[in-house]
C-alpha cells in the first residue's frame, strides 16, 4: 500500500485519525513528493493552509490567550525539511533518535515534550525522508560489526501521523535491508493497518504505550483507547513483528494494584504472542521537574495529576537537570508488583529496564 493510498483510507472506527485544522508548509517542502501528496490532501480536505519561511518560527498562530493558542498550536501541523541531519542519542532505547516529526497531537498531562517542546507544541513532519534514511545508513556504517538501533518516537508520535506522512512504512521496509539496522517506535494510537503488510524482516520493534484505564482516562486525551491499542497490538503480534508494551508512566494512584493487574489480564486474553513477537516490556515511573509541572498546571489547570514535591524523592538527571521521583520504598512496590503480574501473564517476556 503506497502513502497515497493511506491519505485515501477511511478513518478507523472509533478514535478517529488526526486531522490538522491548520497546515503550514516551508515553500522548499513542496519541492518534495511528499510535501506535494500532502498540500494536495490538505487542499481536498478543505484545510486552510498557509506558508511559512521555517517549521522552527511559527509565530501568527490564532488565539486570544496563551491557552487558547496552545489548543490550536496542538491542532496545527507544519510541513518542512529536516535541515540538522546529526541525530540525538536515546538510551536506554537505542543508540539514535532518527527525526521524521516532532510534536504530538495527543493531549497528555505528564508528557515530557510538555517542556522539551516548550513555545512550539505544533506538529511538525519533515518530507526529507530519503536524505534522513541516508544520514541514517551512515551511522549504521559508522558502528558496524554492532547493531544500531534507531527510535523514531522520541519526540512525536509517529503512528498518529502514519495516516498523513507514511514515513514510518518507508523506514520499515528500509531497515529491513540493512544487516546491522534496527528500527523502534512506540505509539498510544491504533492506526496500523497501513504497515501490517509492510516488508519488515523482524527488523522493527512496535510498542504500544499502555496503562491502567485510571490513567489513560484521566491524564491521557486525544488518544486512542486502551481497547483499541490492545487490538493493534493484536494485529502487530500477528503481522510478526517484534512486539513490546510500555507502561507508562506508572503512577500510584489510589487502587492501582487492582489497575495494573486489570491491564496485564486483558493483555494476556486479547494478544496472542509468539517466540517471533520476542515480547518485552519498558516500565517508567512517573517523574516531573519544577518546570514541568508549572507547565502542565497552566495548559491543564484542572488536571488530577499528582505533582506534589514533599511526596517525591528528587533525583539528578544528566546535565544536571533534577526530576521527582517516588520515593525508593513506593517505587520499589511499583516495581515489585507489576513485574510480577508481567511474568504471571506473560512468562515468556523480557522487561528491559524499570526507571
Amino acid at each position: 500500500m503506497t502513502p497515497t493510498s493511506t491519505l485515501e483510507r477511511r478513518p478507523a472506527a472509533g478514535t478517529k485519525p488526526f486531522r490538522p485544522d491548520l497546515v503550514y508548509f516551508e515553500p522548499a517542502a513542496l519541492d518534495y513528493a511528499m510535501g506535494k501528496r500532502i498540500h494536495e490532501w490538505a487542499q481536498e480536505q478543505g484545510i486552510p493552509i498557509r506558508m511559512t519561511s521555517s517549521h522552527n518560527r511559527i509565530t501568527n498562530l490564532p488565539g486570544e490567550s496563551e491557552l487558547e493558542k496552545y489548543k490550536i498550536a496542538k491542532r496545527t501541523l507544519v510541513v518542512g525539511i529536516r535541515k540538522t541531519l546529526k541525530f540525538d542519542t536515546s538510551k536506554p532505547s537505542a543508540e539514535y533518535a532518527i527525526p521524521i516529526g516532532t510534536g504530538c497531537m495527543g493531549h497528555c498531562h505528564y508528557c515530557y515534550l510538555q517542556t522539551t517542546l516548550g513555545a512550539k507544541p505544533y506538529v511538525r513532519i519533515y518530507v526529507n525522508i530519503d536524505e534522513i534514511l541516508e544520514a541514517a545508513q551512515g551511522y549504521i556504517a559508522e558502528r558496524e560489526p554492532e547493531i544500531t538501533r534507531f527510535e523514531a518516537a522520541c519526540t512525536s508520535d509517529p503512528v498518529g501521523l502514519e495516516p498523513i506522512t507514511g514515513s514510518l512504512k518507508r523506514l520499515i521496509e528500509f531497515m529491513a535491508d540493512q544487516p546491522l539496522g534496527r528500527l523502534r517506535f512506540v505509539t498510544k494510537y491504533h492506526h496500523v493497518d497501513s504497515l501490517l503488510d509492510a516488508r519488515h524482516n523482524g527488523h522493527t520493534r512496535i510498542r504500544f504505550s499502555v496503562n491502567a484505564d485510571y490513567v489513560i482516562r484521566n491524564f491521557e486525551p486525544a488518544t486512542s483507547r486502551l481497547e483499541e491499542r490492545i487490538e493493534a497490538a493484536g494485529k502487530v503480534a500477528g503481522a510478526g513483528y517484534p512486539l513490546g508494551f510500555i507502561i507508562a508512566p506508572i503512577i500510584g494512584f489510589d487502587g492501582w494494584e487492582e489497575g495494573y493487574s486489570e491491564l496485564l489480564r486483558k493483555l494476556r486474553e486479547q494478544v496472542q504472542v509468539t517466540p517471533q513477537n520476542d515480547l518485552t516490556f519498558e516500565l517508567i515511573q512517573h517523574r516531573f521537574t519544577k518546570t514541568a509541572k508549572r507547565v502542565i498546571e497552566q495548559r491543564y489547570p484542572k488536571t488530577k495529576l499528582e505533582m506534589d514535591e514533599a511526596k517525591r524523592k528528587y533525583k539528578w538527571g544528566r546535565y544536571g537537570i533534577g526530576k521527582y521521583v517516588y520515593p525508593n520504598e513506593q517505587a520499589e512496590a511499583l516495581r515489585e508488583f507489576i513485574t510480577e503480574q508481567i511474568f504471571a501473564h506473560f512468562p515468556e517476556a523480557r522487561i528491559e529496564y524499570f526507571t
